[in-house]
């Protein structure tokens, strides 16, 4: 249930929906040991009991073709038809797709973030980028890295969007008690230790501002919320916007993001953002328009972003509210799906003249 996941859910939806014939495969999900439970534990995070949704999927119900391993191992040729395009969806994928023979079909890299952190093999990393891949990233950073870092040009950008049918909210004024609200995530570069310290901030300064909050992991002893707070474990999809809409502001404290979706789709419910500036929100978050844009790490100027918008008078606020609506009007994921199809066929041109891997094979568009 992530939101990498979830793009490339909506990709396979959507080509399949072209007319394409869309095969996505998966290792099973991974299951943390008897013996890190009992770490974390320890360590005061809480204990990790199996989910009754562990297997739960943006790809169920879609309609798509999935099929699960029985074992985590890398992909190899067996488990693959042959066909047209074979994308790796992140690094780990990227070598298995690396490892594919030719009739797999054109090698693509389907780029959602710079997967350089510390908690993984990091030169394993790196290397993916240098392969022979048609690379379709999205964002501009993005691309900018694959260029300046990696020396590849000739890159494909493709924007995410935002389902304006699933996310939406009536023209409204401020809540009577001012809202804060985020995304509970506890990665290191999801910089949420830094969010909760601004809300914090500004709650010294506004006593009665109230946070709501949801995410897939329950509030840990390390990173605990602040008194009051509301948190939703894993809501249902369709309650998603409601959280947005009972927010007068949205904010993101990302050190490092490949794109930020919730920050999109709390626009799209007419919730101004105060972000860092990382991912979409740097090129998409202007300061006194539809939000606030801060440095990352920088708690002061987050928290000042946050009672800015918090002490606008309700006519400003509103004007705050139809600036992020505005922001994101334009997009549509059949205008980024078709984007994303013509960077395929551009994937299938180019490994026929040998620029990159891949290449040959029976009409197939894999995931």
């Amino acid at each position: 249930m992530s939101g990498g996941t979830r793009v490339a859910a909506i990709y396979a939806r959507e080509l399949m929906l072209r007319g394409h014939k869309v095969q996505v495969i998966a290792p099973p999900q991974w299951r943390m040991s008897f013996r890190n439970k009992i770490k974390d534990w320890l360590r005061g995070r809480g204990w990790k009991a199996e989910s009754t949704r562990l297997n739960e999927s943006y790809l169920d119900h879609s309609g798509v073709n999935l099929r699960i391993m029985k074992e985590r191992r890398p992909i190899a040729d067996r488990d693959v038809p042959d066909g047209d395009v074979v994308i790796a969806t992140w690094w780990e994928t990227a070598e298995w797709v690396n490892a594919l023979s030719p009739s797999k079909g054109a090698k693509v890299y389907f780029i959602q973030h710079h997967e350089v952190f510390s908690y993984i093999a990091v030169e394993r990393s790196r290397a993916t980028y240098r392969l022979a891949f048609h690379k379709i990233v999205i964002a501009n950073w993005l691309k900018r890295v694959m260029e300046d870092v990696y020396q590849d040009a000739n890159v494909d950008l493709v924007p995410n969007s935002v389902d304006r049918q699933q996310f939406f909210a009536p023209r409204r004024t401020k809540q009577p008690i001012p809202t804060v609200g985020l995304l509970y995530a506890t990665a290191e570069f999801k910089g949420l230790d830094v969010a909760l310290d601004a809300v914090r901030r500004v709650r010294q300064r506004l006593s009665q501002t109230r946070l709501i909050c949801f995410g897939t992991q329950s509030p840990t002893q390390d990173l605990p919320l602040i008194e009051g707070a509301e948190f939703y474990p894993s809501p249902p999809q369709d309650e998603i916007r409601q959280i947005y809409s009972r927010c007068d502001v949205w904010i993101t404290a990302s050190r490092s993001e490949g794109f930020n979706l919730p920050a999109m789709e709390a626009m799209a419910c007419r919730t101004p953002v105060v972000s860092t500036r990382a991912g979409w929100p740097e090129e998409a978050v202007r300061s006194g328009w539809n939000g606030w844009l801060a440095n990352v790490d920088d708690v002061d100027e987050l928290a000042h972003g946050l009672e800015w918008v918090l002490t606008r008078s309700n006519e400003e606020w509103e004007s705050l509210s139809d600036n992020a609506l505005a922001t994101v009007a334009a997009t549509s994921w059949q205008i980024s799906a078709d984007l994303f199809e013509q960077s395929l066929r551009r994937a299938c041109e180019r490994a026929a003249r040998g620029e990159i891997a891949g290449g040959g094979g029976r009409q197939t568009f894999l995931l």
